[in-house]
């Protein structure tokens, strides 16, 4: 025995299910082996009947006034309401949404139902998948109004358009120092805790953040992506490529305060100013002779090893 919607064709094999989607479709379909009648279903709610099909969405939120069908308007309110009835029986974790504590659940089970037919990388959430897709079609529908940065995923745009606003809503609780991206805290958090759980498969240097991680694999690679467009000379870091620009450009951001000598580089900048600080962080573990430059402790300990590399 089945029920089907006349409206949607949503197929429903026994009363119960179908009953708890009239409100939705109200005229539907019984069939039973062969065609019998149609029947109309009559209900208090049909001022919203098929709104999921007609897109029609009648109820205001009364906090920010967006508008939803009747079923998304009760999901969206327990934002407002901070309810979170769906509650992980694992950790205990709660969510607003069914669909998210399912997803969640993915992790603990290590399911990962929705694969990418394009790389076969697999995901616990549908929305992960939609938005992973975009890489490869190379859509970017999230368009900043500001710059018109495009982005294939919406929380980037969020992030994003906090570098115009400066807003940093993410407080480091040690340090107190602020991000605009949740990421960037849990990486910035684990120099506190030690934490580096990026590890590379080559020399097991570890790193804090993947992009680190990245970055650093360039070494063994030889891979140096960024290229300055006027003469050509190519870099593994992009920071690099940066700073290296602004010998073309003459700019030289980084001012000391102290004398108003100026630089093209932060890290140049932090060195010079030991020279009135007197601090001198880099220590020989030989002799413990100290040195306000890298540079410098390197070309002292070659007296100690002995080695010659400039013959």
């Amino acid at each position: 025995m089945r029920w089907i919607f006349n409206e949607c064709i949503h197929c429903y094999i026994n009363n119960a299910s179908l009953h708890q989607n009239i409100p939705s479709c109200l005229t539907f379909v019984f069939y039973q082996g062969t065609l019998n009648e149609q029947l109309h279903v009559q209900s208090e709610e049909s001022r919203y009947s098929c709104d999921m099909h007609s897109g029609e969405r009648p109820y205001a939120c009364e906090v920010c006034n967006r508008a939803f069908s009747e079923k998304g308007l009760t999901t969206h309110q327990r934002i407002h309401s901070g309810e979170s009835p769906f509650v992980c029986d694992i950790c205990n974790k709660a969510f607003s949404q069914r669909r998210y504590l399912i997803g969640h659940q993915h992790m603990h089970s290590g399911d990962r139902p929705y694969v990418c037919d394009v790389c076969n990388k697999a995901y616990s959430y549908k929305s992960s998948l939609i938005k992973h897709k975009r890489i490869h079609s190379g859509e970017r529908r999230y368009v900043c109004d500001v710059c018109n940065k495009a982005y294939s995923g919406k929380s980037h745009l969020i992030v994003h358009k906090r570098i115009h606003t400066g807003e940093r809503p993410y407080v480091c609780n040690v340090c107190n120092k602020a991000y605009s991206g949740k990421s960037i805290l849990i990486t910035h958090k684990r120099i506190h805790s030690g934490e580096r759980p990026y590890v590379c498969d080559v020399c097991n240097k570890a790193y804090s953040g993947k992009s680190n991680l990245i970055t650093h694999k360039r070494i063994h690679s030889g891979e140096r992506p960024y290229v300055c467009d006027v003469c050509n000379k190519t870099y593994s870091y992009k920071s690099v490529l940066i700073s290296h620009k602004r010998i073309h450009s003459c700019e030289r951001p980084y001012v000391c305060d102290v004398c108003n000598k100026a630089y093209s580089d932060k890290s140049h900048l932090i060195r010079h100013k030991r020279i009135h600080s007197g601090e001198r962080p880099n220590v020989c573990d030989v002799c413990n002779k100290a040195y306000s430059d890298k540079r410098n402790l390197i070309m002292h300990k070659r007296i100690h090893s002995g080695e010659r590399p400039y013959v």
